[in-house]
């Protein structure tokens, strides 16, 4: 690797930690968040919006895709991507300095979410633009090797965010970073903004781009051409469904719902289970760099569509012993003394309350919402039409009741705790036992999971690039990619987790990747050309 091309590797590489760094900062701080934007309504709701607003920029990456994608077909890779990072680093610079509700009142949550906006828009350019510039520079037998590189900054990203974090903690009291420290981390963004801009400035273009633009070959019309002409759209469609969806659900299963598993269904300590997630995502980071490079030799579709599969078939047998290893209390208790919610179907709702404003009043509604604010997984049975719902914890059983009669509010105190008394009595433990937690397993299984988000995502970048012609790579690849990881990876936390409540089986969530993986490596297998071999030079498409 030449001095020129690792300078590229590493000005590209930036931008993807700036991502990363912005995206862990807002998630580990989402409650603080919560307080100084969204303090004109209740706690709950004011959580809930803070997590949608951090959603939103899931949501537009794909326009953003649209946008600097064709700004990066049209005049150039470099200076798109100067574009987007400048974007995204203002932006997370920004939030820092911006008035909470307390202060401008209902514009604070108004320009959070504008700022959201902006950031989830230049991300849609960032990964584009970064992926083909260090793929147009590097030699076709070392393609996956060094867009690889890439992929490995999602981890510095986290440890950088939460090294900061944690400095920043240390270094005042608790009130005072939750008055003002918080903002630190955000402010001290515009660090790597100026780093990575100055870096970028120095890059000369992509080779491949300023040989068309000489040539006069550039696209007048990328998105027509991209997606207005059925052989290529043709492929952007194969990129979506049989490469981006089963990468983006792996990756996601991988480290963030891995850590809901841990926290919200196992009930392991948040920040032992963050640093379970952290030993983890150590151990594996080298294996992007592994993988890219095994794909240079077999090739993309191998490996991509192997990580796949095995993520479809070992999801349930991994999460099944991650319970075992974690919280084997949890385990025994399910097994000896299994929850069933015995109800007449018609009473029951859809348990799954994003915004907090469902009222639960039948009795089988009220049976599976104390259960599921416990965290208890649960199984259904039918009942007889107008029955009221019983909870049987093993032998024992637990009549529940209609809450829109009158003193529903003390009999829903009573029932609650009756139910609580009865599960620890049943063994159901309140939280995992820290003394029985087997770590060394759990780190191993957390390991194999993201082991195989490395075998997903470390080819990726090389195996899109190479999919589409350079005219219109830049729009190509961008949208079948951030559909991908934006809305099929992005919002899995959430169907997921909607599955669970609505289902009450603390693994039925993981059907959603489980399916989406088996489809990608299904329609990959039949439908996905290989493309390591390929040469990228204009005047061979």
């Amino acid at each position: 690797m030449t001095r020129e091309e690792r300078r590229v590797i590493f000005a590209s590489s930036l931008g993807t930690v700036f991502e990363w760094y912005d995206f862990y900062l807002y998630g580990s701080l989402a409650a603080i968040i919560s307080v100084q934007f969204f303090s004109g309504v209740n706690p709950t709701a004011g959580f809930i919006f803070a997590l949608l607003a951090f959603a939103a920029g899931f949501a537009v990456r794909p326009f953003g895709a649209l946008v600097f994608g064709r700004l990066g077909d049209l005049v150039g890779r470099k200076y798109t991507f100067l574009i987007t990072i400048t974007i995204m680093g203002l932006s997370t610079f920004i939030v820092g300095l911006l008035p909470n509700y307390a202060t401008i009142g209902m514009a604070a949550p108004v320009i959070l979410i504008a700022l959201r906006l902006a950031q989830g828009l230049a991300l849609g350019g960032e990964y584009g633009g970064a992926a083909i510039y260090v793929a147009e520079h590097a030699p076709t037998h070392k393609r996956g090797n060094y867009t690889s590189w890439i992929q490995t900054t999602a981890t510095m990203g986290l440890f950088l965010s939460l090294l900061v974090i944690l400095g920043v903690r240390l270094s005042m009291d608790g009130a005072s970073f939750e008055s003002w420290g918080w903002r630190i981390p955000f402010i001290l963004s515009i660090i790597l903004l100026g780093i990575s801009v100055w870096i970028r400035v120095q890059l000369n273009e992509s080779p491949l781009f300023k040989k068309m633009k000489e040539e006069g070959t550039l696209s007048k019309s990328p998105i027509k051409e991209s997606f207005g002409k059925w052989p290529n759209l043709k492929i952007v469609l194969i990129a979506l469904l049989g490469l981006t969806a089963g990468q983006a659900v792996v990756w996601y299963t991988g480290q963030f719902y891995a850590l809901f598993f841990l926290t919200r269904i196992l009930k392991v300590d948040g920040q032992t289970a963050n640093l379970l997630i952290a030993g983890a995502l150590l151990l594996a980071t080298p294996f992007f760099i592994v993988f890219g490079s095994l794909s240079d030799r077999i090739g993309r579709k191998p490996v991509i569509l192997a990580g796949c599969l095995i993520a479809a078939l070992s999801y349930f047998p991994i999460f099944t012993a991650l319970t075992h290893f974690a919280n084997p209390a949890l385990e025994t208790a399910q097994r000896e003394a299994p929850v069933v919610v015995v109800a007449d179907p018609a009473e029951c709702s859809f348990q799954f309350n994003p915004v907090g404003t469902a009222s639960f009043t039948s009795s089988c509604d009220v049976a599976k919402s104390a259960l599921a604010k416990d965290g208890i997984p649960y199984s259904n049975e039918a009942a007889p039409a107008g029955a009221a719902a019983i909870v049987k914890v093993g032998d024992a059983e637990l009549a529940s009741f209609d809450a829109t009669q009158d003193g529903a509010a003390d009999r829903r105190a009573a029932f609650t705790a009756t139910l609580k008394t009865v599960l620890r009595d049943a063994g159901y433990p309140k939280a995992a036992d820290p003394a029985r937690i087997n770590y060394t397993m759990v780190v191993a299984l957390l390991f194999m999971l993201v082991l195989l988000v490395t075998m997903v995502y470390g080819p990726i970048a090389a195996a899109l690039v190479e999919l589409f012609p350079t005219r219109i790579r830049y729009t190509s690849m961008s949208l079948p990619y951030h559909i991908g990881n934006g809305w099929f990876g992005g919002f899995l936390p959430t169907v997921s987790f909607a599955i669970v409540a609505a289902t009450g089986n603390v693994y039925s969530g993981l059907w959603y990747p489980v399916i989406i993986a088996a489809m990608t490596f299904v329609i990959g297998l039949l439908f996905l050309p290989e493309t390591k071999d390929r040469e990228l030079h204009p005047e061979e498409e």
